[in-house]
Parts: C-alpha cells; structure tokens; sequence
C-alpha cells in the first residue's frame, strides 16, 4: 500500500493517507499496456495522406487518338496510371481504417496499471482542492512549483473546472483531467500526478468494479 503526504496550495504537509490499493497498487504488465496504448494512438490515427486513382483524375472523356494506323501504342485515356498526370495504382487513400478494437476490462487495467506505477515511483501528489474563481495561469504555474511537481503534471479534479482547464491551457507540457475521465495513455504521457483530494473519492468510485 502506498502512503503519499497531502499538501495545501503552498507545498505545505498538511497531513498523510494512504491510496486506495485497488487503484494505485496493481501488479504492472508491460505487455497490456502496450497493447492499449498502441490501440489508443491508432484509435486517434486520421488518414490524410489521398491519391486520386483514374476514375478521380479530371479530363480523359474521348480517346487520345484513334486505335489503329497512328504507329503509336493504342490508348483509351489520358487518365490511365500509364500516363503522367493519370491516376495512381494502389495508392494511399483516406478510405483506410486503422482503428484497433480493445476491451474496456484491458483499457481499465491498463490505466490501473498506469496509475500505480506513477504511485510506485513517486510520483503521485495528493493536494487540497483549490477552487479558482477565474482563470489564471499564474496561479496554477505557481501551484504546481510549490507542491514540487514542476511543469511536466497531469492534474486531477473531482469535476471538470472551466476555469482550471482555461488556467492550465497556456502551459504546454500540462493537462487537467477530471476523475472520471483518465485513460492509460494521458496518464503515462505526464511525468507528475497531481490529484486533488475530493479526485481520490471519484476514481474509487468509478474504477473499482463493484
């Protein structure tokens, strides 16, 4: 079971708990979570690279020249792939699918596996809820040195922040994330988890399978 400080909006220790093992104590399988971190970015792959075969090629409605007693190859379009400017064979098209299918038991222990593995190594911060009352970077970037997670963080509320997410939009190597919404990929693609305490609740709630 792993024990992590609590700390306030200064980098104060404001007191200890430990994480719900369930959550933050799964044995790691490297295999799983590669499958499912490879599904994801496939999931997210857009195929934009598109040829145009013959029947896309504009132009070529009448025969070149006629089929006999020209002495030249015969040919019955300017849009075949033969010609410079015809179409392409066998080209890349945006028709391709590169989705990949994944269970949501897979995808739920991959995340489990991904959480722990930050709480294994450290690399969890359990902070007090620090409500904004408008969106300012400022706050956060300072939030975020004080309680020693730097700027490489994934920070996790109860609910989704307007005002958070418009805080934190500024900071390139940040994210915000509510409780319910995590996934194996976002989680392993920050180095720092910064939970807020009320965040603990929801994921107990939403990862545990009754």
């Amino acid at each position: 079971m792993s024990t992590v400080v609590i700390k306030d909006h200064t980098g104060a220790e404001v007191g200890t708990m430990d994480l719900e093992p369930k959550i933050f104590d799964i044995a790691l399988k490297p295999e799983v979570i590669q499958e499912v971190v490879v599904a994801y970015q496939a999931n997210r792959r857009q195929a934009i690279a598109h040829v145009k075969d013959r029947s896309e090629v504009r132009g070529g409605g009448r025969k070149p020249w006629r089929q006999k007693g020209t002495g030249r190859a015969r040919h019955g379009s300017i849009r075949s792939p033969l010609w410079k400017g015809g179409g392409v064979t066998f080209g890349p098209t945006s028709a391709r699918n590169f989705s990949m299918k994944m269970t949501a038991k897979k995808r739920r222990l991959a995340l489990l596996m991904s959480l722990s593995d930050r709480a294994r190594n450290e690399n969890v911060i359990v902070v007090k809820a620090l409500p904004l009352e408008k969106p300012k970077t400022k706050t956060v970037s300072e939030l975020l040195k004080k309680i020693g997670a730097g700027a490489n963080a994934l920070v996790i509320t109860s609910k989704k922040d307007e005002n958070f997410q418009r805080s934190i939009h500024n900071m390139p190597r940040a994210a915000v994330l509510p409780a319910d919404s995590l996934n194996a990929l976002t989680v392993l693609r920050y180095k720092k988890l910064v939970i807020f305490e009320p965040a603990l609740a929801v994921m107990t709630k939403h990862y545990i399978a009754k």
